[in-house]
This record gives structure tokens, C-alpha cells and sequence, in this order.
């Protein structure tokens, strides 16, 4: 009786985990029904680091806009879903699951980096394929379902040490968020690769005191070129405060969070000092895919929101389209309700094999193995320095 017991209860046990996988979604195809491939993004709407998240949800939509207008894929068309995250990883896991359950084949992943992190762990879960705009830390494309648009924080740091090396100074000043990743993380790949002959005077901060920087620009002030791998928002606090106190001739440098930074000012030549930042995109180009680029988002968004992360996003879509019809054009079959982790099967093999890409942000461009992108960074200037009176 007591074996005949355990028996049933076994079987009961079982069905029940059965019902629970299935009601969790275990299974779920929720491509299923789609009538449009769809591409999703986390990223900040709304909070202080919407003009980088704005500017990818337009030029992505942008994109996408023109892949439709010119037939799409084999006659079926995208759809693009951005989701609001404010900048806060806590919002990644929920906008994911939006996205994720509502039929994204195919993502832009998160446009920073703090929320990047967690979508990282999500995406490697359900094997979904990301591209990101501007999510920059090394981690982000730690399993191989994660590629970058922009450069990694470390390439970054890498490149920006390269730079500095070659300008044969004695001492730089260095100014960064210690308890940023984005920030952090290009300041430990800077300071591995800076030449052990140049001294280096460097001023920290955190979230917690990023609004007077008083203490920080003391003791900058006798710096003639200062490196600042931070965000636009205290960038533009530090320039502001320190106007009249670090000397007129000295450089900030940046990275791609220096951007935006311009529109922080009614009027940019109150700050004295030369303001330039390590880049992949001019938005002020005449000429070639960036002014293309620029001339349609312009006319359309106008100038509040034109970056290097809009910009960005706009290569990422057509990168992920232009890597799709290669795919169908070398024999795989990618139908309009293709799984998120087949389409993904698909896209790691051009992404890692002889796959290439032009347009706003670089020429011959190609992804490592590890996820990172492979292109050209040059020196872009945001503001000369105020001449002389």
C-alpha cells in the first residue's frame, strides 16, 4: 500500500512540475506570432542621462524607419521597442522580460553600462543576440552572445594611454567617478597603459558628492592637461566650477561620455580651456556616412540629442540587418518568427567569422571573438581653447 502510495505522489510531484515550467514560460515560444522581426533596448527615457538614451531611441527608430521604407528583409519589416531604465540596473531585469515576452528576436542591449551589467546575465539566459550602441564596459559582452558598437572601457583606456604617451608630458591631472563602472573601469585600463615617466595628480569622487567639486579642482589646478573619464553631467559641473581656477591653456580630455556635454551650455566659451574627447564619430563631419547620417537626424530630431550614441545605434540596426541578409544569402533560413536563440545562433557566426560593416561611426569595421569592436578612434575636439585677448 505504501509503495502504491508513493508511486501516485511521485506522479502528482512530477505533473505539478510540469504545469509550473509551463506556466513559468519554461517553454514559451514567444516568437511565435511575430509579424515583424523584432529589435528591443533598455536605456534612460527620462533622468539625467536621457540625452544619450533619446538619442538611441531615435536613430535606432530612424533605422529602422528606412530598412522598412526600402522592403525590409525579404519583404518583412522590423519593429523597434525601446524601454526606459533611467540609467538604474534595478529597471533592466522588468524592461527585459517586457521585451523578452513580447517577442524581441534581436536586441540592442542597454546604452550604459551599470544596467548593461545585469542585461548581460539576462541575455546569456535565453541566448539572445546583443549589439550595444554605447554600453561600454569590458564585462558587457563577457559571454558570447554580446557584441559592442562602441569601444570597451579597457580599449578606451587603452587608447586615450596611447595618446597621452605620445604628447611627451611630464604630468598630467586625472579626474574620475570611483564608484562608476564605466568610469572606473577606463581609469584602471588608462593608468595599466600610461608610460611610467609621466607623473600623475589625480582627483576622486562619487555619487555622493558630485555637485562641488571644490576640493577636486585644488588640487587639479596646476594640471595643463587633465584626463576625465566621467559622464557629460559633473564634466559640465567641473568645467563650470573650475573656469577660473585651473589655468586657460590646459586640455580635458575625455572618452565617449563627453558627449552631450556641449549642449550643457547656453554659451560654450565661458570655459576657457580646450574640451576634446576620444572618439569614433565627428558631429560636426561634412562629408561621408557621418554627415549623412548627421543631415537626416538633424532634420528630423533636430540638434539636442545628436551624439556619438545616436549615431552608434544607427549602425548597430543596420549592422545586425546588414549580418542578417548575409546569413540568408550563405544558406541559413531566417523566417519572421525565427527564436530569439536561433537568430542568435546565426548572427555569432557573422559576427566572429568575415562579416564587415561601414557607416557614421567607422569603415572595415569587425568584432573580435571577445565582443569587442574593431575600429578606427581619433581625437575629436569639442571646444578650442579661448584665444588670447
Amino acid at each position: 500500500m505504501k509503495s502504491i502510495f508513493k508511486k501516485v505522489l511521485a506522479f502528482a510531484l512530477a505533473a505539478a512540475m510540469v504545469f509550473t515550467f509551463a506556466a513559468c514560460g519554461g517553454a514559451e515560444n514567444y516568437t511565435a506570432d511575430n509579424k515583424e522581426f523584432v529589435i528591443g533596448v533598455s536605456g534612460p527615457l527620462t533622468g539625467s542621462a536621457a540625452v544619450y538614451g533619446v538619442a538611441v531611441k531615435n536613430s535606432a527608430q530612424m533605422a529602422v524607419d528606412e530598412i522598412n521604407e526600402a522592403g525590409g528583409l525579404d519583404g518583412v519589416k522590423f519593429k523597434f521597442v525601446a524601454t526606459d531604465d533611467q540609467h538604474d540596473a534595478t529597471k533592466v531585469a522588468a524592461n527585459y522580460a517586457e521585451m523578452y515576452e513580447g517577442g524581441m528576436q534581436v536586441s540592442l542591449g542597454t546604452v550604459t553600462t551599470a544596467p548593461g551589467l545585469e542585461y548581460t546575465k539576462l541575455s546569456k539566459e535565453d541566448n539572445v543576440f546583443f549589439l550595444t550602441p554605447s554600453a561600454s564596459g569590458d564585462k558587457i559582452p563577457e559571454f558570447d552572445n554580446g557584441f559592442q558598437m562602441c569601444f570597451a572601457d579597457g580599449n578606451q583606456g587603452k587608447v586615450a594611454a596611447d595618446y597621452v604617451n605620445g604628447l611627451g608630458l611630464n604630468k598630467i591631472g586625472i579626474f574620475y567617478k570611483s564608484d562608476d563602472a564605466y568610469s572606473k573601469g577606463i581609469y584602471d585600463q588608462f593608468k595599466d597603459n600610461l608610460s611610467d615617466s609621466i607623473e600623475t595628480v589625480e582627483a576622486v569622487f562619487t555619487a555622493a558628492n558630485e555637485t562641488d567639486f571644490a576640493a577636486q579642482i585644488s588640487t587639479l589646478k596646476d594640471c595643463k592637461f587633465i584626463f576625465m573619464p566621467i559622464y557629460y553631467t559633473p564634466a559640465a559641473v567641473f568645467l563650470n566650477q573650475a573656469k577660473d581656477t585651473v589655468a586657460a591653456d590646459a586640455v580635458y580630455y575625455g572618452c565617449d561620455g563627453f558627449d552631450g556635454l556641449a549642449g550643457q551650455f547656453e554659451d560654450f566659451t565661458i570655459i576657457p580651456q580646450e574640451v576634446s574627447m576620444l572618439s569614433h564619430f565627428d558631429s560636426n563631419a561634412t562629408e561621408g556616412a557621418s554627415a549623412e547620417y548627421i543631415k537626416k537626424y538633424t532634420e528630423k530630431f533636430g540638434k539636442d540629442t545628436l551624439n556619438q550614441f545616436g549615431a552608434s545605434a544607427y549602425d548597430c540596426v543596420y549592422a545586425i540587418y546588414n549580418a542578417m541578409k548575409a546569413a540568408i544569402e550563405a544558406g541559413e533560413k531566417i523566417d519572421v518568427t525565427i527564436s530569439a536563440s536561433d537568430l542568435c545562433d546565426i548572427l555569432k557566426k557573422q559576427f566572429t567569422g568575415d562579416f564587415s560593416y561601414s557607416g557614421a561611426t567607422g569603415n572595415d569595421i569587425t568584432w573580435e571573438d571577445n565582443g569587442y569592436v574593431a575600429k578606427s578612434a581619433v581625437k575629436y575636439t569639442l571646444k578650442e581653447a579661448n584665444a588670447a585677448e
